[in-house]
């Protein structure tokens, strides 16, 4: 089979105003093209759809990740094209991928096989300039705090409180920890820094959750940059500086409408980490879909505790939309991973491993139904290396939890591949749900007992310890009349608890929190366990190593 990119070079794409005309009705003269084939939608023309009817939301999410990947994204566009193609108006809603893995470990975040958005290189690559937009606005800020600093700091900032990082969309480990302002007095005072990587900043977050420009530039005064002397917080307002930043994002903050391989259309548009952030596209192209078509496929960042959990509690808590059923990927390969079986060996039947790992997915079921509330089925994508036995034991044992299960190979089939998973999702749009949508918590707990409601419910852990360090930041979050926003948990995607090599489902363990972060213009407290990083590094053997460009302009080698 050919690869990814070459799948992709060799697509004949349609012009996208063609696409956006038929299959959204959205007339060229509210496109703003960036070439053929990728465009912005106008804001003021879907200001102007406020009063249509939202169409139904599909939530694509997973089981707990595996180090060989599930397909999240290949069966969202998956099944976007199997929609389409029985004549739903359909659309996909994704998020654009980060720069630093696509050069690092992962690669691009495009789809893969025959179930992929295209123009991939594009997407992968600078696509519309996003993401240089809010590097952009980010860095004026943390320009803006220094400069004011050096002028006489008349907000009286304590410059070892600075919170506020600067970003780079490359995964470069140097830069975590730097020093800045070296060199004398013109250059600013000394202080202790570093960089995220742009997927990681508070503006991301922000730039996915706003649904228009007076709500943007409203929720970047917000931002907590550090605390003056006397630990008053100091906002980005305070320093003036939410009007040029918003200037800066003014046409980022479009939705991106591309094409799937097989002309079904796409919004790929914001891309916060689905770790310290909420992980999902944004809403101004979430509700943009569900205007404009009948169904939206829509994905959350890896499994249903991370992204899943952070679109209920964040994004939906956030903006009022609420999913109509969710669609759980699943592969044979990541269930025997989770029963036991080494990397090395995931191609050898075990249909035993099959069946131990599926504590694991039966544990997000559980979530996703019992918890959010949400109707759902189980993609089974399926590899080369399954065998029918072990495929249709997954269905069995996901129908022993009443939920129906569908194998898809869209990956090397198309939207024909995913079909029956196509079919299994109207059926399930079609029938009362029976449970009704909720959240995993009050808004009207403590900031304490919103992370342990997450910890044992959803995580099934026995208690939550804190560093001592993290439980004074966050008190003073709460004195500072925080203590009503939302929490997102930033762990491992790996496990259920904040040990990646603890698979399955473990019960009883122990989330320690070290860290608390405020991001109060996105509208959220971070709280972050075990080792995670905001800024990447690269692999050994990075994909830039394998990425090329060929003497007729044509780039090779991403995937």
């Amino acid at each position: 089979m050919q690869s990814d990119i070459e799948i992709a070079n060799a697509a004949v794409l349609r012009p996208i105003r063609e696409i956006a005309d038929e299959t959204l009705g959205i007339a060229e003269e509210h496109l703003v093209p960036y070439g053929h084939y990728k465009a912005k939608v106008d804001i003021g023309y879907l200001t102007s759809l406020a009063d249509r009817p939202l169409g139904k939301l599909v939530l694509v999410t997973a089981l707990s990740p595996t180090p060989p990947g599930e397909g999240k994204t290949t069966t969202t566009v998956g099944l976007t094209d199997a929609l389409h193609g029985l004549g739903h108006r359909t659309v996909a809603c994704l998020r654009e991928p980060s720069m630093g893995p696509v050069f690092g470990m992962k690669g691009g975040a495009a789809g893969g096989g025959w179930s992929q958005v295209v123009p991939m290189t594009d997407i992968n690559l600078h696509f519309t300039g996003d993401f240089a937009a809010i590097a952009a606005a980010n860095n004026l800020l943390a320009a803006l705090i220094d400069n004011h600093v050096h002028h006489g700091n008349e907000l009286d900032i304590d410059v070892r409180s600075v919170t506020w990082k600067r970003v780079l969309d490359t995964n470069d480990r140097a830069l975590r920890e730097v020093v800045v302002a070296m060199g004398g007095h013109a250059n600013g005072f000394p202080r202790e820094d570093g960089f995220d990587i742009v997927v990681a900043s508070e503006l991301m977050a922000i730039f996915c959750l706003t649904e228009s420009w007076a709500d943007l530039k409203s929720r970047i005064g917000d931002i907590v940059i550090g605390y003056d002397r006397s630990t008053k917080p100091v906002t980005a307002r305070d320093l003036g500086a939410h009007g040029a930043m918003a200037a800066l994002l003014r046409d980022a903050l479009a939705p991106n409408l591309v094409q799937t391989l097989e002309g079904a259309p796409a919004f790929v548009h914001g891309g916060p980490f689905a770790n310290i952030a909420h992980g999902c596209s944004s809403v101004m192209a979430t509700r943009a879909g569900l205007r404009l078509a009948d169904i939206v496929v829509t994905e959350a960042g890896f499994g249903a505790d991370l992204g899943a959990e952070k679109f209920v509690d964040i994004k939906c808590r956030k903006s009022g939309l609420r999913p109509d059923a969710a669609v759980v990927v699943a592969t044979v390969r990541a269930l025997k991973y989770h029963g036991g079986v080494a990397l090395a060996d995931l191609g050898t039947e075990d249909v035993a491993a099959v069946e131990a790992g599926m504590v694991n997915l039966r544990r997000h079921l559980a979530n996703i139904r019992d918890v959010y509330g949400i109707p759902a089925v189980v993609a089974v994508n399926r590899f080369p290396t399954d065998t029918d036995q072990e495929v249709s034991r997954v269905v069995e044992l996901v129908a022993d939890e009443g939920v129906q299960a569908f194998p898809a190979t869209h990956f090397v089939d198309g939207g024909n591949g995913a079909k029956g998973l196509a079919e299994g999702v109207l059926a399930s749009l079609a029938e009362p749900s029976p449970h009704e949508f909720s959240f995993t918590y009050d808004d009207q707990l403590s900031l304490t007992a919103k992370v342990e409601t997450i910890a044992t419910r959803l995580y099934g852990a026995g208690l939550v310890t804190w560093d001592a360090k993290a439980r004074r930041r966050l008190q003073r979050i709460e004195r500072d009349g925080y203590s009503g926003l939302p929490v997102c948990v930033a762990k491992t995607q790996y496990s259920f608890s904040t040990d990646p090599q603890s698979l399955g489902a473990p019960s009883g363990h122990e989330l320690h929190v070290r860290e608390v972060r405020l991001s109060a213009g996105a509208g959220f407290v971070v709280v972050v366990c075990g080792d995670m990083m905001t800024m990447p590094g690269l692999p050994r053997d990075p994909s830039a190593a394998r990425i090329d460009l060929a003497d007729d302009g044509t780039i090779l080698g991403l995937s």
